[in-house]
């Protein structure tokens, strides 16, 4: 009898230990179902904001090529502003907060599916790839970008873009809607070498600003997206 007993009381606490484990497991699964989704939105947005950025170089290398500083466009100040004045809109950080708890908690554990337990390990190097990339970029702007930006840009053009206590971003947004020219005058026109700005954007665009889109993020995206229907599909989550 003692030893049923303790027999049954061993089994009722490995029960309890399978439950606690269990829903352990599937508050972790909710909580880092939603972070990988609001990161999948706002990756969404940074990609957009790249495509805009790109967009924007490509014509400004055009510009640079062979056109006047005597008379700027009003499309040449906003694509000047979208395409190498802007940095944040385009830097992507993931929210990591369930992830860290996973991996440094021991955690990770409760997840017993090797698919969920393999896309996690492949979205940590993917994030630290995209970090790695983005320094990369931030080290290439230091040296290329901002000596163009510094040497050429209108700040008057820049203030009149911020009157009324407007940031930069709601500002160039104002702009690009309305029917207002704002004169932007090219400093240091006379200085400028046009095939060295044009070799240093194309440069810029293809080999720093797309390429971590179309491999760094896009490959977030992927994995992100199968750990999300892995994700669904083990814990009967809603999309």
């Amino acid at each position: 009898m003692l030893f049923l007993a303790v027999f049954c009381g061993f089994l009722a606490e490995y029960q309890l230990e399978h439950k606690i484990e269990k829903d352990r497991a599937n508050e972790l699964a909710k909580s880092f179902y939603h972070e990988l989704k609001n990161d999948s939105a706002t990756a969404l947005i940074k990609v957009q904001n790249r495509i805009k950025q790109e967009e924007a170089i490509k014509y400004l290398i055009k510009y640079f090529k062979d056109s006047s500083f005597t008379s700027i466009s009003k499309e040449f100040a906003i694509n000047f502003v979208y395409g190498i004045n802007f940095r944040t809109p385009s830097v992507f950080e993931p929210r990591t907060i369930i992830l860290e708890q996973l991996k440094n908690s021991g955690s990770l554990r409760y997840f017993k599916n090797e698919q969920l337990q393999q896309l996690i390990g492949d979205l940590t190097v993917s994030i630290k790839n995209i970090y790695d990339r983005q320094e990369l970029e931030s080290q290439n702007r230091l040296q290329y970008i901002n000596p163009i930006i510094i040497d050429h840009y209108d700040y008057d053009f820049d203030a009149r873009l911020k009157e009324g206590g407007r940031s930069i971003f709601e500002g160039i947004k104002k702009y690009e809607d309305s029917i207002e020219t704002i004169p932007f005058q090219m400093k240091g026109a006379k200085k400028i070498d046009r095939e060295r700005i044009a070799n240093i954007l194309s440069f810029y665009e293809a080999a720093v600003i797309s390429s971590t889109r179309l491999t760094f993020i896009q490959k977030y995206m992927e994995i992100n997206t199968e750990l999300l229907k892995e994700l669904r599909n083990k814990y009967h989550l809603k999309q």
